[in-house]
């Protein structure tokens, strides 16, 4: 099940420089609104219902968390950032930048400010030729017709001619060049709900982390010092497990996957939870077992304050999570950040995200994307 919304906007312009205005309201809407995932080509079509220059269209494919509501406040700031003044005279008018949302999932929308899908859509060839392109599988909710078909039956016989590609804002972003990223990050960093993210906006194959029922959990709590080793050893083979399985799904050379972990988290809580020479064996152990593991071509630490990661924790209500203390988070970023040092083999990057929401500003997400893309140059 996806986690994000799939929009359709269409983008015009009939005023200054076309093209300049049509790229600027794409790279404006990716960094503000929402992922750009696709482009359609851009389109010349004469001005339809008044006399006036040619337009530039073209139609964006958008995945986000937010409502129709907010996507289309957004798209009207970004209207005003580019100068579109918007009057109140009645009728069709020229324009530096005109967005309109088309399609938002399969909703059918009809208030007093929004009416989703476009009431006008399926008369105007300027809006479906451009979302064709974008190749969405998509029926109309109240025609039950696809957008091959809304163009069969369109009355609009007005020209709509191709001028040229547009560029895609995801091409800048080559995650996929690393076959094998593991996001890691302390508890309540977020990294599960990140990789849902990218792997839905780079087609990528998805690795997340089951949690088993450990029988040494409960006992663990009783008399920690007797069952912190059995416990340790019986998560090291449950992750060891899952891991091999998931990843022997995929190819490693030509897929694109994404995980929300990475084996040696094993070794990270095992040092915080075993006496010494319980963790001296234990340590042998791993690294027996951490030469088998395919190693990730990225691992990301997303390194997050404690006292964020607990706002985190708290936010997301799960009841066994209620009593951390910041000493225990404080002693795993250390562990993590210790370990990652002393790794020559593994290509890191560790992204400060302490003052970033990147659940709820889409800013912060495109600053992680580009974090990476910097690994890559």
């Amino acid at each position: 099940m996806k986690s994000q919304h799939q929009v359709v906007l269409s983008i015009g312009s009939n005023q200054g420089n076309r093209l300049a205005n049509i790229e600027s309201c794409i790279d404006l809407i990716h960094h503000e609104v929402g992922t750009v995932i696709r482009v359609s080509k851009l389109y010349e079509t004469p001005a339809w219902g008044f006399e006036s220059d040619a337009f530039y269209n073209c139609a964006l494919l958008l995945h986000t968390t937010s409502s129709a509501q907010k996507i289309l406040n957004q798209v009207l700031k970004v209207e005003k950032q580019l100068g579109r003044i918007r009057s109140n005279e009645q009728g069709y008018q020229s324009r530096i930048i005109d967005v309109d949302v088309i399609i938002f999932d399969d909703e059918i929308i009809d208030s007093e400010k929004l009416q989703v899908p476009h009431p006008l859509m399926q008369n105007r060839n300027f809006v479906l030729l451009p979302v064709q392109d974008l190749k969405l599988g998509w029926k109309h909710p109240v025609f039950q017709k696809s957008i091959p078909e809304l163009i069969a039956i369109s009355p609009d016989d007005s020209v709509c001619t191709i001028v040229q590609d547009l560029k895609q804002p995801l091409r800048k972003i080559a995650l996929e060049k690393f076959n094998y990223i593991a996001f890691e990050g302390n508890i309540g960093a977020g990294k599960t709900t990140l990789v849902q993210k990218i792997a839905e906006d780079f087609n990528a194959k998805m690795v997340l982390e089951r949690f088993a029922d450990n029988p040494f959990l409960p006992k663990f709590y009783k008399d920690q010092n007797r069952y912190a080793f059995p416990l340790e050893m019986s998560f090291l083979a449950d992750r060891y497990q899952q891991l091999s399985d998931d990843l022997a799904q995929f190819d490693l050379f030509k897929d694109f996957i994404v995980a929300d972990y990475h084996i040696f988290k094993s070794l990270i809580f095992a040092k915080i939870t075993l006496a010494e020479d319980e963790y001296r064996l234990y340590r042998n152990l791993f690294d027996i077992i951490y030469k088998e593991m395919p190693k990730p071509d990225l691992y990301v630490y997303l390194y997050q304050n404690s006292e964020r990661l607990l706002q985190n924790i708290k936010k997301r209500g799960r009841n066994y999570e209620q009593n951390i203390e910041a000493e225990y988070l404080d002693k795993i970023n250390n562990g993590y950040l210790d370990y990652i040092k002393s790794q020559t083999d593994l290509n890191v990057l560790i992204i400060d995200v302490s003052d970033r929401d990147f659940v709820k500003k889409h800013e912060d997400y495109i600053f992680i994307l580009n974090e990476i893309q910097k690994k890559l140059s």
